[in-house]
């Protein structure tokens, strides 16, 4: 067996089927062999920062590990903002990138470099595969790596001489690992929890990546505890119109120490660490506070903050044990889970009148152009969000209760919502896939919308328009006001000339339309799920507002 035929034999007892690449000289052997081998799809994307995000997102999708192919330094360089946003992410990928010849990388050849040294700051490993008997081998280990917690990228580097070698190689078995048990510790943890007065819980990404959403949701409701999403969650790791769900968590130690406040325990589930944003000063958790702490990674149990019960386990089997525990209810529960419910109702009320205040003509309210597209989004849709200031009013305005219904990252490499968006639908083409995006960030990755015209991926790209970096704008408001500015903000806007996105997707072929009003942005949302191609829809949105004029 060449090393080219263990590779593919690799790949597919590991599930692999689609290969996402940009290929160039270094990847022609593998090219050159994939064109006998039907059994796996060659999706390409034009540039690397698209390949790995749709990789992504197609890993997100199947659950599978996600299998790139990319080109030397330069190309692996183009695609690290994609392994650093898989890293945060905690998206499983086996990332590769082809080696100039080894017989002349002595004399430092065009498109060589440090491969191993350029991946390694945002991989979980990186192999410098160097003899062609290594390359079965360290594959295995590669995709063993990159799903075990926390689970992220793994880098192999590839020369091209020895992809084409016709040495003979041994193929090494695929290993089956049984998926980690229960936490030790729960009962005590249960007895914790039982016994307070005012329990809340914040719900990490691990929830949702672990299946555990109805486990978590059956032990918050024999607390009768207040639910939180983990700050800027990539996920849906509670059910967004369940009565105990109270929105996601500001990303500052400040915002997220007053939502806190009033409780007597807090219950982390999956969560890595609260991932603040903007700096203060502040201690994320009250004084006094108690901390119960589950996690499947060993290294999140007192990493920021001390845990009174620290649980090291299987998320999903331990919420599971942990929720028959806790069965019957816990006293005052019952109580507890009302007046949630209360406060749910009466958000939801402020909610639709701040939309009924606010919707119109173009162009539109920012609030009210996420509550439109939430109205609009079809019951089994698939949300990619990378929206930024309209993405965290989207947040408060969401009601998704199925898992995987919403997809984020949190590493905050722009650009990758097209091509997460473009991975989802082609990794599960049952649901529908809506991308919220920001006109900035729709420009770090426009070259994304060439592969989905390329497969008929039918995606509804939804572009908030407000022709500028809003978000910097607010956040230099918010340090120290616009007036030793004058109301200026150098390098924070993106016109003129003003960006027309429907001439962007006609470029790569795609239909476009440019939106007049909420009830037309509504109606274009609502029918994602009965398209066959993709279609780009631009959203003219107010921009951004001056303190003084906002009072």
């Amino acid at each position: 067996m060449t090393p080219l035929e263990a590779l593919f034999a690799v790949l597919r007892e590991e599930g692999v089927t689609r290969i996402f690449g940009n290929p160039g000289t270094t990847e022609l052997p593998l090219l050159d062999a994939l064109a006998e081998r039907p059994e796996f799809e060659y999706t390409l994307g034009l540039q690397e920062a698209s390949v790995m995000a749709m990789a992504d997102g197609y890993a997100r999708a199947t659950g599978r590990t996600g299998f790139v192919n990319l080109h030397v330094a330069a190309g692996l360089a183009n695609g690290l903002v994609g392994m650093l946003n898989a890293a945060r992410s905690r998206t499983p990928l086996v990332v590769t990138a082809g080696q100039q010849d080894r017989r002349h990388l002595v004399q430092d050849p065009m498109l060589a470099g440090d491969l191993v040294g350029i991946a390694r700051p945002v991989a979980k490993h990186a192999f410098d595969v160097q003899h062609a008997h290594d390359l079965p081998l360290l594959l295995r280990r590669a995709f063993a790596l990159a799903a075990r917690p926390p689970a992220g990228p793994v880098f192999l580097s590839l020369p091209m001489d020895l992809m084409a070698e016709a040495t003979d190689v041994w193929l090494p078995a695929r290993s089956v690992v049984a998926p980690p048990g229960a936490a030790p510790g729960l009962a005590e943890a249960a007895r914790l929890l039982e016994a307070a007065q005012a329990p809340v819980v914040v719900a990490g990404d691990g929830v949702g990546r672990e299946g555990a959403v109805p486990a978590l949701v059956a032990v918050a409701e024999r607390l009768g505890a207040t639910v939180y999403h983990q700050p800027m969650n990539d996920g849906v790791d509670f059910p967004g119109g369940h009565p105990l769900h109270a929105g996601t968590l500001p990303a500052t130690h400040a915002a997220i120490r007053a939502a806190l406040t009033g409780h007597d325990i807090v219950f982390i589930v999956g969560c890595h660490a609260f991932t603040p944003h903007h700096y203060t000063p502040e201690h994320p958790l009250p004084d006094g506070i108690r901390v119960v702490q589950l996690d499947s990674d060993a290294a999140e149990i007192g990493r920021n903050f001390a845990a009174d019960r620290g649980l090291v386990g299987g998320i999903r089997v331990s919420l599971e044990a942990l929720a028959e525990l806790l069965d019957p209810p816990a006293a005052g529960s019952a109580r507890r889970t009302a007046e949630a419910a209360r406060r749910s109702a009466a958000r939801r009320a402020r909610a639709d009148q701040q939309f009924r205040d606010r919707r119109g003509p173009a162009p539109i309210d920012p609030y009210a152009a996420a509550y439109a597209v939430a109205t609009g989004l079809p019951d089994d849709a698939v949300l990619v969000e990378e929206a930024i200031t309209t993405g965290v009013l989207l947040r408060r305005v969401l009601r998704l209760d199925r898992p995987g219904s919403y997809v984020h990252t949190v590493g905050g490499g722009l650009g990758s919502g097209i091509g997460a968006a473009v991975g989802h639908r082609l990794g599960d083409p049952r649901r529908p896939v809506v991308a919220v995006l920001g006109d900035g960030c729709t420009m770090f990755g426009l070259q994304g919308l060439w592969s989905a015209v390329r497969y008929r991926v039918p995606v509804t790209f939804v572009v908030m328009n407000n022709g500028e970096y809003r978000t910097l704008k607010d956040t230099l408001d918010g340090i120290g006001g616009p007036s030793s500015r004058q109301g200026r903000y150098l390098g924070l806007d993106l016109g003129p000339p003003a960006l027309d996105f429907t001439r962007a997707a006609a470029f790569f072929g795609m239909g476009a339309i440019r939106v007049r009003d909420t009830t037309e942005l509504t109606e274009a949302v609502a029918k994602a799920g009965t398209r066959d191609a993709p279609l780009l829809i631009d959203v003219p949105i107010t921009g951004h507002r001056q303190p003084e004029e906002t009072a």
